[in-house]
């Protein structure tokens, strides 16, 4: 019996982007009892459980069979309302037409590169970024402009110049810019207002469009920052948000908010790849919420628990060690000179603690040798605490 070669079915597309690490290769497996300053989730203290239970209740004794059915629930148009009411708190106005709900950020992100990338199109992301949105990208085409964060997000002066030498020498200009200009994964920076105005100018020049990742907009431990596409004048920016960071990643919801002709395109594609049970529980939950009040407990709680990160790395870590202080958000990121950060983690699982190595968030991943990723979101104090005094015995004992 022969078997069918199975390969010889994908489309030179797909045989191209199955040659990549498959998604999510680098997460290690993490020993029992390991503390997670790895884990870029919310403590299952901070996940409303038991209201999501109640609104799931509350909706099927209103509703009956309704939510079950594909598109059935009244209460979907809801969460859309809610959405466009959330957007509008930070200065963004939008209509049905250019609002899109998707299966969380991730969703929105593909469905965005799906319409607007081939193998021919060249995208600009920063240098470091979250690294599943580079294997998304990854999926349809290997042509990146890489610009450097630095503490005042993308670095825009940097992206002008590259854009200029791109279009002196004839070379093909970006598709599309991916930012999270708020609370940036993994660096936790904020891109100036200066900054954020300048990338819009430079979109205009040069003519391309900008993928705004807001994930941990909402996240502020100071004031409310306005997102990119607040500023945005010329319908350029695709807005995308996400509830996973303020309610519960499992519920996957999402959003992308831009252009009507667009948001038409990826409703094109996207279909019917909805989770109506989830939209309908979401919409009923958020209706029973004081959000604000909701927000204001995450953000005292991440501050808090940041505060204690920060302190321990003062504390525990040795003077070459170097970090930016964000100013919301779930990450500090940090530079350890000298050291292989990816040959260190098998040393700092050994003793009971966990973090992402810097290299998977570049493209070029010897430029994040030196770097890792911390969260304060998932553990409690003491565990911060601990697992940063842990941390720091496994880097003296490198550095000695």
């Amino acid at each position: 019996m022969v078997n069918v070669k199975i390969e010889s079915f994908f489309p030179e597309n797909i045989k191209s982007a199955l040659n990549n690490e498959p998604p999510g290769e680098w997460m290690p497996l993490l020993p029992d009892g390991c503390i997670r300053l790895s884990s870029g989730y919310p403590a299952s203290a901070l996940v409303p459980a038991e209201q999501l239970k109640t609104a799931v209740t509350n909706l099927l004794e209103e509703e009956q069979d309704l939510p079950l059915h594909y598109l059935g629930s009244p209460s979907i148009s809801k969460l859309k309302q809610q959405i466009q009411a959330r957007l509008s708190e930070r200065n963004i106005s939008i209509s049905n037409e250019e609002l899109l709900i998707t299966a969380g950020a991730c969703q929105a992100i593909d469905l965005i590169a799906r319409i607007l990338l081939d193998n021919t199109a060249v995208v600009a992301v920063e240098s470091p970024t979250y690294m599943e949105a580079i294997e998304i990208f990854k999926n349809y085409t290997e042509n990146f402009i890489s610009i450097p964060v630095d503490k005042n997000g993308l670095q825009t002066d940097l992206l002008e110049k590259v854009l200029a030498e791109r279009k002196r020498n004839g070379l093909t200009l970006p598709r599309f810019l991916y930012t999270i200009p708020t609370f940036q994964n993994p660096t936790g920076t904020t891109m100036a207002a200066e900054r954020k105005k300048h990338v819009l100018e430079l979109a205009s020049k040069y003519n391309f469009l900008i993928l705004e990742d807001d994930a941990y907009g909402e996240l502020s431990f100071h004031k409310n920052l306005k997102p990119l596409k607040a500023y945005d004048k010329e319908g350029r920016v695709l807005h995308v948000g996400s509830l996973s960071k303020v309610v519960a990643p499992g519920m996957r919801i999402g959003w992308i908010a831009g252009s009507s002709e667009l948001i038409t395109a990826l409703a094109w594609f996207k279909k019917d790849l909805d989770h109506p049970f989830a939209q309908a529980t979401m919409a009923v939950y958020l209706e029973n919420t004081n959000f604000e009040e909701r927000l204001q407990h995450l953000t005292n709680t991440y501050q808090a628990k940041c505060g204690v990160l920060l302190s321990a790395l003062e504390q525990f870590l040795p003077e070459s060690v170097t970090w930016y202080v964000p100013e919301g958000g779930y990450f500090v990121w940090v530079k350890i000179p000298g050291v292989d950060t990816s040959q260190m983690l098998t040393e700092a699982l050994s003793v009971g603690v966990s973090y992402i190595p810097g290299k998977y968030f570049f493209l070029d991943q010897k430029d994040g040798i030196e770097f890792l990723r911390l969260s304060f979101s998932y553990e409690d104090e003491a565990n911060i605490i601990s697992g940063i005094q842990k941390l720091g015995k496994v880097i003296n004992s490198i550095l000695v």
